[in-house]
């Protein structure tokens, strides 16, 4: 039998891998099977969102609404919805898209860099020397990402890291603006919502009714492990870790999701990583692991 701290340390990586694994899916179907990026991202934040909402209705007796009933609420969760959830699940698939997997999920973990910098902005305020350090190893780690170490040389395509960049950027907004609304009410209850909002606003681009890709029956099967493990599967031991272990422990846990986008890329769809992209990895990991202990 497993031990509490046990098994919050089993949902968190559990839950990491499978984020992880929902990145090279997703690079299958953008750059094998023809999908668009529109597309894929839509269909899975309608589907998920829908799912979600359907287990927070049954877990709490369909009260699923009560969030919508103040002005504040729903103003929060419209800024949740499309500068957050929305925003880094596009930039984040159109990195992909142009990229590879394993790079646009390094490059996400930007999001705490640019945490620091908003309060520092905010608060007017310097950082502290941890957190100056932090910032500075994560440019250092993007630096090496997308160099290969040898400046003037790009080893992704400019557009790739643009989007890169941005989801770093939306990833920041995605965390910090449910915050309140987390704790008032629930994680599933504001996160189906976000999902299926930003789904239903890029809904006239996406067109989840007319895939433009090639389906095949590992290509369904790749979409639906997207949807089930990816997203909600994935979400949902995350957020169970989190009963069993502190919250910034889960979140230094679930960066086991850029290692599992690194390695089942090289395994699966055959992408190279060199100790420069590895040591970049390295260190803008290492400055999630720091700040969330800091």
């Amino acid at each position: 039998m497993l031990t509490t701290r046990q098994k919050g340390i089993v949902l968190a990586i559990t839950g990491g891998a499978f984020w992880g694994g929902s990145g090279v899916a997703g690079q299958y179907l953008l750059q094998n099977c023809g999908f668009g990026t529109a597309w894929l991202v839509a269909t899975r934040m309608v589907t998920a969102g829908i799912i979600l909402l359907l287990i927070d209705a049954v877990q709490h007796h369909g009260d699923i609404f009560s969030v919508w009933r103040e002005g504040r609420n729903a103003r929060e969760l419209l800024i949740f919805a499309l500068p957050g959830m929305l925003a880094v699940q596009y930039s984040y698939f159109a990195c992909i898209q142009y990229g590879n997997a394993a790079a646009a999920t390094v490059l996400q973990y930007l999001m705490p860099a640019f945490m620091v910098l908003y309060t520092t902005v905010r608060t007017r305020q310097l950082p502290s020397g941890v957190q100056a350090g932090c910032v500075a190893l994560a440019i250092l780690g993007t630096f090496l990402l997308v160099t290969h170490g040898e400046p003037g040389t790009l080893a992704l395509p400019a557009i790739a890291l643009f989007w890169g960049i941005v989801s770093g950027i939306t990833g920041a907004v995605y965390t910090m603006s449910p915050k309140r609304l987390i704790r008032a009410y629930r994680a599933t209850l504001i996160t189906g919502w976000g999902m299926l909002i930003g789904g239903l606003c890029l809904v006239p681009w996406g067109q989840p009714w007319q895939a433009t890709g090639t389906w095949t029956a590992l290509s369904l099967a790749v979409f639906l492990y997207i949807i089930v493990f990816g997203t909600v599967l994935a979400f949902w031991f995350y957020l169970g870790s989190t009963k069993y272990i502190p919250p910034a422990e889960t979140g230094v846990l679930a960066s086991v999701e850029p290692l599992t986008a690194i390695v089942l890329s090289v395994l699966l769809l055959g992408a190279s990583f060199g100790p420069a992209e590895i040591l970049g990895a390295i260190c803008i990991l290492a400055t999630v692991a720091i700040l969330a202990r800091s």
